[in-house]
């Protein structure tokens, strides 16, 4: 999942919150500098890409992508789910969407001394973008795609699989209408017995 879907899954926690943004930007073993909470938001982060690629609707869901596009649809149902969430955002949370996504960047720049360089880079981008609200419009996920095509290290069909996105729209949202309630209950099942009290 990505960075709104990351958002929602901490619940009201604002530390597993942020420690569900620094996620994607954290690697190895944390900081042990940083607070307590914090570090069992990148371990919720972990655990929830650990079971979203091992679950069943979302290995189906990439099976759906012939060669080369395969080895990258796991990159891309993560951008292509959090636009699916981002556009039904009102289903699945009370907060409206500009308001959570307002709140994701204030909490980025309320704890900015302890963001890494890269986050703080994207947290300029997320700026300019009206991330992650802006995830609701496809024209972003292009742009997300194309960015990530260019940071990888090898030559990668990233950049060009928007528009079979949008061709296997329906049958994605399918998968996604299965997977979502239950990783959400993953994620509050992971909370409750590693990051109660």
């Amino acid at each position: 999942m990505n960075h709104l879907a990351h958002l929602l899954l901490a619940g009201d926690d604002e530390a597993l919150r942020l420690g569900g943004l620094l996620g994607d930007f954290v690697h190895g073993a944390p900081d042990p500098a940083l607070p307590s909470r914090v570090v069992l938001g990148i371990r919720l982060h972990r655990a929830i890409d650990v079971h979203t690629d091992r679950h069943p609707e979302v290995v189906a869901a990439r099976a759906r992508f012939e060669p080369p596009y395969r080895r990258y649809a796991g990159i891309a149902l993560d951008l292509w789910f959090d636009h699916r969430l981002a556009r039904d955002f009102a289903r699945w949370s009370a907060v409206p969407l500009a308001a959570f996504s307002d709140a994701a960047r204030e909490l980025l720049r309320r704890h900015d001394a302890l963001l890494p360089p890269a986050l703080r880079r994207f947290r300029a981008y997320m700026e300019a973008h009206d991330l992650p609200a802006g995830y609701a419009r496809r024209e972003e996920i292009g742009r997300a795609l194309e960015g990530v095509a260019g940071r990888l290290r090898r030559d990668n069909p990233l950049d060009r699989m928007l528009p079979l996105l949008v061709a296997l729209d329906a049958p994605l949202q399918a998968h996604f209408e299965v997977f979502f309630p239950q990783l959400r209950e993953f994620a509050q099942a992971w909370i409750e017995v590693n990051a109660a009290g």
